[in-house]
Parts: structure tokens; sequence; C-alpha cells
């Protein structure tokens, strides 16, 4: 599977954005998918993730404020965030893993994601 993201931008604090992440492939539905981040000058850090099943997980500096969705019909996960504060700030990164595996192995280019004050 290939995942190309989009819907990076600058937003002010409080605002809201939208990523979404296409993947390649006939087998989407079977595919837990993820979206991480790496702020300027620190490590990549999970955001959160939807199983194949649905069940989600969220990382507790986005809990309340993120959620994320999949649409497999068209191969795409769905990431909203709202209430967005400056230390969201990041290239936010699609990350794919088939549902058996443990950790995930396919990952997007990144998209970029600015919050200002």
């Amino acid at each position: 599977v290939q995942l190309q993201a989009s819907g990076g931008g600058l937003v002010q604090a409080g605002g809201s954005l939208r990523l979404s992440c296409v993947a390649s492939g006939r087998t989407f539905s079977m595919y837990d998918m993820g979206w991480f981040r790496q702020a300027p000058g620190k490590g990549r850090e999970f955001v959160a993730g939807i199983r194949w099943s649905g069940s989600t997980t969220f990382s507790d500096s986005v809990k309340g404020r993120f959620t994320i969705s999949r649409d497999n019909a068209k191969n795409t996960v769905y990431l909203q965030m709202n209430s967005l504060k400056p230390e969201d700030t990041a290239v936010y990164y699609c990350a794919a893993k088939e549902f058996r595996r443990n950790n995930y192995d396919t990952w997007g280019r990144g998209t970029l994601v600015t919050v200002s004050s």
C-alpha cells in the first residue's frame, strides 16, 4: 500500500483542520491506520490510530480535540483536528500496517500543520 496525505496548512490557535490520507491497494479495510507527527527539533510521536475494526486510540495530548475516522469505500483515513494549539505545529504523517502486524511499516509523506498564536 502507498499513502498520500494532504490537508495541512496555516491556522490560528483555536481553529480546525482536517487531514486526509488516501491509500492505494485493494485491501485497505484490513489495515490499521495511524497519524503521527514530528515537531521541529523533536522525535516522531503517535497522535491517533484507527484499527481495521474501527476502534480508535489517541495520545493524551490530543484526546478530546482530535478525531480519527476512515472511509473504506474511498480508501481514506481522516484526522479532524479541533481547538488547535501552537504546540500542535508539526509535520503530520499517515501510517499503515496490516492488522496482524505489531508496528506501522508503511509511511506517507508528511503534511505540515502550523498553528499560530
